[in-house]
């Protein structure tokens, strides 16, 4: 148990300092928009470009079954390095294309990072692996937090810092797990390439149940994150106060950390599929609010970012328990990867939809994020 405890702590810093990689592009775009001359609507395609690129990235690594055939360990290191260099370059007189393309690699080699940090838990932990992945995926909220907390340190902040810092961090957190944590014991080894495999899980009808739920709940999620400071900013435009935006976003986003730790031990008395269903519920319930809070006043406005922002998460890590536990032992890696990759696609869908509709309709765009909650509680109610 002990030994466990500390390798659980090892994956959580590690995963927390590697995917600070992810957000690092939005946090520094106050400074991309003075360097490019870019608009604000770009912010969107930014977003796009990592998720587009976690979704490539995530196919491959399913395709080829890499988490199953090769160390765990290695893969989360080599892909924590080169998706440092990836982020670092934005540093480098680009152009938006180019901005764009270094974007993309940052989110493809995260592919090996969030899932397979993911397998390497679940390689660790058989019983009480939502609650783990509890702790996996708050590092994970953490880290997607860090690079608004590092912005909103100093306003006059230059802005290479952030990349600086994020890219130093994953290629930290790479190491960590190469030297501290060694094959689980739970693990059992993809001996051959088989491209069908990653299909092929979709045979278990609880399996396709809990990677529907997923899909509902990856609607929501990353839109949700992407858009956090632009909800901030319309507050501050339409009510004509000044909030610190970037300490805000840390606060809402990061807050998620705790209801994800929360929500596994919660698991554990009341079952993963019952406190999914229950923070699906809340962050439903939350973006139907959503076209009145713009109204209200700042501390109810905040009040529900923030409950927003510990529920549309909480549901994630067992989300994923519930895809592990329904998948072949010797194929989990690549279960956990092709769903996740299926997951970030439709981020890519959403977070372009609420593009759209956050220019037309500022104030009620958030309300199309309801249809991920609906779809993931239908799928749910799918019977073994």
């Amino acid at each position: 148990m002990q030994q466990r405890a500390y390798i659980l702590s090892i994956i959580v810093v590690a995963q927390f300092f590697c995917t600070s990689l992810w957000f690092a592009g939005n946090a520094v775009m106050p400074g991309l928009i003075v360097k490019l001359n870019l608009l604000d609507t770009d912010l969107g395609y930014i977003t796009s470009a990592v998720q587009l690129g976690f979704i490539i990235g995530t196919l491959v690594y399913a395709m080829l079954t890499i988490a199953d055939r090769f160390q765990p360990s290695r893969v989360f290191f080599v892909s924590a390095c080169l998706g440092s260099i990836f982020n670092g370059l934005i540093v480098w007189d680009v152009s938006f294309s180019q901005l764009l393309a270094l974007r993309f690699f940052t989110g493809f080699f995260l592919a090996g990072i969030y899932p397979v940090g993911m397998k390497i838990a679940a390689d660790y932990f058989e019983k009480g692996l939502g609650k783990a992945l509890g702790f996996l995926v708050g590092a994970l909220v953490l880290g997607t937090a860090l690079p608004h907390l590092l912005a909103s340190i100093d306003l006059s902040y230059d802005w290479t810092v952030v990349i600086y810092a994020t890219s130093t961090l994953a290629v930290t957190g790479g190491l960590l797990i190469l030297v501290f944590v060694p094959n689980g014991p739970f693990r059992k080894q993809g001996a051959k390439l088989k491209l069908k495999a990653a299909m092929k899980v979709f045979e278990s009808r609880p399996f396709k149940a809990a990677a529907f739920g997923y899909f509902g709940h990856m609607w929501e999620l990353y839109a949700f994150w992407a858009f956090v400071p632009a909800m901030l900013v319309l507050y501050e435009n339409l009510r004509s106060v000044e909030i610190n935006v970037s300490l805000l976003s840390f606060l809402i986003i990061g807050g998620g950390a705790i209801s994800c730790i929360a929500g596994g031990y919660l698991s554990e008395w009341l079952g993963e599929k019952k406190v999914a269903a229950s923070s699906l519920f809340i962050s439903g319930i939350c973006c139907l609010l959503s076209p009145i809070v713009f109204f209200a006043p700042e501390l109810i406005f905040i009040g529900l970012l923030v409950i927003w922002g510990l529920a549309v998460i909480a549901d994630s890590p067992l989300f994923s328990s519930l895809v592990a536990k329904n998948a072949k032992p010797e194929l989990k890696g690549t279960a956990l990867t092709i769903v996740t990759c299926i997951g970030f696609s439709i981020t890519i869908v959403s977070i372009q939809l609420l593009n759209y509709l956050v220019d037309k309709f500022p104030t009620y765009a958030y309300l199309i994020l309801a249809l991920g909650p609906v779809f993931g509680l239908a799928s749910l109610k799918t019977k073994k």
